[in-house]
């Protein structure tokens, strides 16, 4: 089983979580009134108390609020934090860091397993090359000025489907990076579109057809102040036939279907949380290689990984 849930804060921000492969992973240190209940429900489908990991993408204040952040560590304590590798500057990233670094050093202290893993160049060239359906970290690879580029680009793949998170990253070359990388070219079923869907000259044309993610997903709340995902990136993504779903009304739930290994449906909830807007079928675009015995896969991968898409 394979889920992937999209929650709707009441507030900006962004939340998700991602199970595959009996590991529960919530993405950005956020949670709300609004957004806790179904959480709650996520853990207790997957058959867990916690996450297993708690993934942060950026230091912003969206991204990871230091009031929030200490209500996950009080009453859902993962047993690994995957944290930003750059220097946080405003005072909510300081105090968020010093808190993940405690909380580390409170549960090792008492004997418990507890890693709070830094996500910075060091480590990313430090990883061996991902063998099997392994997640995988693409940037940050070296330190950009801005800091939404030093944001966390991960790409989860253990389940049915995969999953592409890519932060707050803005800098084109970034892109160009991501859009030349094989497996994402071969296997991107769900984008969660870069800093909300915003239009900064990371998500372009080419990017979308290089990668070519079977959906988009952006979160956004009611009122939608920043009016995300922005129109241009709401026409590129009409013109490339990529259905975009948004957390404007509610939750958006992803989950596979059948054996498990080849489809996989999308529910849109309303704003009660109990309905469903629209229900969407799909296919994991690495289905066929699940199906492939090993030496026809070989063979399908020397002639997949011979450089670049020609248009």
């Amino acid at each position: 089983m394979t889920r992937f849930r999209a929650y709707k804060l009441g507030s900006a921000g962004s939340s998700f979580s991602y199970f595959a492969d009996g590991t529960f992973t919530l993405i950005e240190g956020r949670v709300t009134a609004r957004s806790l209940p179904n959480l709650k429900e996520e853990l207790a489908i997957c058959g867990k108390r916690a996450p297993d990991t708690l993934h942060i993408t950026s230091w912003d204040n969206d991204h990871c609020s230091a009031a929030e952040l200490e209500f996950l560590l009080e009453h859902y304590p993962p047993v690994r934090i995957e944290y930003p590798g750059y220097r946080p500057e405003s005072d909510c990233g300081k105090e968020c860091l010093a808190m993940i670094l405690a909380y580390e050093r409170k549960w090792t202290f008492k004997g418990h397993s507890v890693k709070a893993q830094r996500i910075d160049p060091a480590y990313i060239s430090s990883l061996a090359p991902a063998l099997g359906y392994q997640h995988i970290f693409y940037h940050p690879r070296q330190v950009f000025q801005a800091s939404n580029d030093n944001s966390t680009v991960k790409f989860f793949r253990t389940g049915c489907f995969n999953v592409l998170s890519l932060g707050d990253v803005t800098d084109p070359s970034i892109a160009t990076l991501l859009q030349r990388c094989r497996t994402l070219r071969r296997e991107v079923d769900v984008m969660i579109l870069a800093h909300h869907g915003a239009d900064n000259g990371f998500t372009t044309r080419k990017l979308l057809e290089e990668l070519a993610p079977t959906l988009a997903i952006c979160t956004s709340n009611w009122g939608n102040q920043h009016d995300h995902p922005r129109p241009y990136i709401r026409s590129l993504l009409w013109e490339q036939d990529i259905p975009l779903y948004t957390t404007k009304c509610g939750d958006v739930l992803i989950t596979s279907i059948g054996g498990h290994t080849m489809d996989y449906t999308v529910l849109d909830f309303k704003e009660d949380g109990q309905s469903v807007r629209d229900i969407d079928t799909y296919r994991s675009r690495k289905s066929d290689m699940l199906r492939m015995n090993p030496d026809s896969l070989r063979n399908f991968l020397r002639r997949a990984n011979k450089g670049p898409r020609r248009r």
